[in-house]
């Protein structure tokens, strides 16, 4: 039985040099993009995993009551708290 890859080689042997060349080109192109898309998956896994920790440390924080000196100082943070819970 013959590969895949033995029908390809076969293919591109058959085939005048300057097409080689386009072959080697757009080989070189698709290991790329794959490199690029696998780095960029990994990228974001790690991503989504510090917005994970966020969300998880937010959630754990305590919001002031209206009542304490530092709720004035603090109105925006309690706003950025209420806002993602």
């Amino acid at each position: 039985m013959v590969t895949v890859r033995e029908t390809a080689i076969a293919k591109i042997q058959q085939l005048p040099e300057p097409l080689v060349q386009e072959i080697i080109d757009f080989i070189n192109f698709v290991a790329h993009n794959r490199q690029t898309n696998t780095a960029l998956d990994v990228f974001e896994g790690d991503r989504s995993e510090a917005w994970t920790r966020w969300f998880e440390a937010t959630d754990h924080l305590e919001i002031a009551s209206e009542n304490t000196p530092t709720a004035q100082t603090n109105e925006y943070q309690q706003r950025l708290l209420s806002k993602y819970r």
